[in-house]
Formats: structure tokens, sequence, C-alpha cells
């Protein structure tokens, strides 16, 4: 069976990874020129790509790779990433629509004391990423409270600005309802709490190192900056708990977000944020903004499986393998790649999606646990995502504040992102953490 398989990949494998160039070129290109990076549909590059693929290996029966590209498509792990995107889009927006975002960043910037209003900002965004599994969310939420402490204290605009985008980062590499957790963990075949335990005790370090930075370089200030008489809107905040609690304690994906979506809708029927129409309406609003990365999804499901078909899985791993000499050198390749195909998208998501089936065969090729190389796509990508001058977080940043600002301005404060990275590196020369199985 092999030696069939074999007989049918294409002559020289390198050609086989063309449609990834094709993708990679033509998204780059139109990004450049365009002078947008967000100018050219992620869809459209991938359809194109998809057409590419479909139109290699021309010995094969045009019936046959669409066959096996819609076998990808179809791939049972794909649509359950696909079902947990909409289930994910479901409860955010729901949680999103009954003010819970709103609530934290009120009770967080209430409680927070005067001198540490940076830091304070730094852990919040990292609560709020942590629950609503979005950064440019977080990003939404807290740039016009952090432009009004700087405004009303006379921080550094830019501080102000890099500690959202640190703590819009944490979140998004640890959410249990974020999409490249989501990827990461379906692409790699291991369970999100998994992940999320190795990638927790990478990051922490990263983020408690963080937080004191910020500390110093907050100067003391004096100025109130809220109104004492807010109102706390602590019921607003449950469903994001709950999801967290539940999670951690290992309940099925499904069921924590099915339950949180229930009480998202409990409470704000309860509460008048939205009637029953208003309810499904926000459901529905959920589905639509996953609707793209679902089409992602399933396009690249169906790109990979024809590459790997072509014999393009096995020249990387086999191109790998010629300079890598242990699992420790595997690992430090799936970083680099990471991060490269990262530079190119300016999309974490996307990029997890893309090297996921790769990382997962070289993990397998050289005994990395699944965990392990879903910490690694995760990680690298959210370090690469964070720092990319052109990438949406800093631009969404630069678009709300409505300052006079440069991204370069803002990249000497984000301390998180390149804490992040530096620790993740190290985890891998090291072999840290050693979790028991």
């Amino acid at each position: 069976m092999q030696k069939k398989m074999e007989s049918k990949s294409l002559k020289h494998p390198i050609l086989a990874l063309l449609p990834i160039i094709v993708f990679l070129i033509l998204y780059l290109v139109s990004s450049v020129i365009s002078g947008d990076f967000y100018k050219m549909p992620v869809p459209v590059s991938f359809l194109v790509a998809s057409v590419i693929a479909l139109g290699m290996n021309t010995k094969r029966k045009f019936k046959d790779r669409t066959e096996t590209y819609l076998k990808g498509m179809g791939n049972s792990g794909i649509m359950m990433m696909c079902l947990i995107f909409i289930l994910a889009g479901v409860f955010a927006n729901l949680a999103k629509t009954m003010g819970a975002v709103d609530a934290t960043v009120t009770i967080g910037i209430h409680l927070l004391p005067p001198n540490v209003l940076i830091a304070g900002i730094f852990i919040i965004g990292c609560f709020i990423s942590l629950s609503v599994g979005t950064s440019l969310g977080t990003v939404v939420a807290l740039t016009p409270v952090s432009m009004g402490i700087a405004e009303q204290t006379g921080i550094s605009v830019a501080l102000a600005l890099g500690a959202v985008i640190g703590g819009a980062m944490f979140g998004d590499n640890l959410s249990f309802i974020s999409d490249t957790t989501i990827a990461a963990a379906r692409t790699q075949g291991c369970k999100m709490r998994d992940k999320f335990r190795v990638n927790f005790i990478i990051v922490l370090p990263a983020a408690i190192i963080t937080f004191i930075i910020y500390l110093f370089l907050n100067p003391q200030q004096t100025v109130p900056i809220v109104n004492h008489d807010i109102e706390y809107q602590w019921l607003k905040v449950m469903p994001y708990l709950f999801v967290l609690a539940a999670a951690l304690a290992g309940m099925n994906v499904f069921m924590v977000l099915v339950f949180g979506s229930v009480l998202a809708m409990i409470i704000g029927l309860s509460i008048g944020s939205f009637d029953a129409w208003g309810m499904v309406n926000s459901i529905g609003n959920g589905m639509d903004g996953m609707s793209e990365i679902i089409i992602i999804s399933i396009l690249v499901g169906g790109m990979v499986e024809i590459i790997r078909y072509n014999g393009g899985i096995d020249y990387i791993i086999r191109l790998i393998g010629k300079n890598t000499r242990s699992k420790r050198g595997a690992e430090l390749s799936l970083a680099l790649l990471t991060s490269i195909v990262n530079v190119f998208t300016a999309n974490n998501t996307i990029t997890i999606l893309m090297v996921g089936p790769l990382a997962k065969d070289i993990s397998a090729e050289y005994g990395i646990k699944a965990r392990r190389s879903a910490s690694i796509l995760d990680t690298f990508s959210c370090f690469m995502q964070g720092l990319l001058p052109y990438g949406a977080q800093i631009l969404a940043v630069i678009g709300l504040a409505g300052a006079s600002i440069s991204p370069f301005e803002i990249m000497q404060y984000l301390f998180y992102p390149y804490l992040m990275g530096l620790i993740s590196i190290l985890a891998i020369l090291f072999g840290f953490p050693k979790l028991k199985d």
C-alpha cells in the first residue's frame, strides 16, 4: 500500500508545497501593494491555493483528486473544531451583549488603586482575554479605558496601549474558547486542558515579570479616574467565571460552552440586557462572527490533505530530519516554522491551521507529546502576532486610540510578548515543564 501511495506522489515532492507558497505570495504581495494586510480576504487566498492544489498531480483523475480534497475537508477533527468555533462564538457574543465585558472593565478599574493603573490594565486585559477568548475583543474593550487613564494621569499613551496588547495576548494564548487554543489542541489531538497546563506554566512567569515591570514604569498617581458610585455588576461576570472554572475542572468543552451560553441567556434576560429576540439575534451574530474562520478551516483541511497525498508533508519531515538530531531540535524547528509562517500571514489562528497538520506528523516522528506541540504552536504564533507592527492587534489599538502614534512607539512597551517568546525558547532548550501523564 505504501509503495502504491508513493507511486502516485509527485516526482519532486517539494512541488506539493506549491499551494502554500501560492497562498503566502498572494496574501503578502497583495497586502504590500495595497498597504493593508487585511485588504485581501483570507478565504479568497485559500480558495485560490486550493484550486492550485486540485490542479496538481495530473496523472490522477480529477475525480480522485477531488475525493482526496473532500476527505480532508470532512475530516472529523476539522468538523469537531468547526463545531467548537460555533459554540465559542455563541457564548462570547451572548456574554458581550449582556454586558459581561463592560462589567469586567468597570469592576477592575474601580477596584484598582491609582498607583497600579498600568499594571492593573494589564491584569484586567489578561482576565478579559482569558474570558472572551479573543485579543481583538479585549483591545476594543480596554483601549478607550487606557486612553482615558493616560489623559487623566499623564502616563505615556504608548505605555498604556502596550499594557492593553500584552494583556490581550495573554488570554488569546490560553483561553479555552480562543480560536488559537481550539485550533492548536484539535490539530494536535490533545485535550485543551492538557495544552492549557503546559502553556500556563510557561507564560505565567512572563505575565508576573511583565506586571512587575509595569509597576516600576508607572509612577505614583493620585488622580481619580472613575466615579466611586459605579455599581458593581458581579452577576454579569458569572458566565466567564463559570467557563473558566468548568474548563479547568475537566468538563467536556461542548458542555462548558453550552452551559456557559445558557447561563449568559438567563442572566441577560433576567437583568434586561436583551429580550427573547435580542437573545436570538445575539446567538446568530455570534455564529456569523465565526463563519470566516470555519470556512478557512475547511479549505485548509482539504488543501493540506492534497499536499499530504502528493508527498509534501513527508518531504518537510525529511528536510527537517536532515538537520534535526533530537526531539529538542524538532521542537525548535516547529517554533521557527510557526513564527515564520505567522510573519507572512499576520494571523495566529491561520498559522496554526496551516502548520498544525505538519506539526502533528513531525511530533509523531520525534516523540513529541501532543500537548507539547500544541503549546509550541500557540505560544510562538501568539508571540509573533503580538509583535507585528502590521498585526491586527497593534493596528486596532492605533485606530481606536485616535492618537498620532506609530506601531514602533508601542512595540517598545510590549514586554509580555517579548518575555513569552524568550521563556518559550528556554522551555524548549531546558525541557520544561515536565508534567506527568
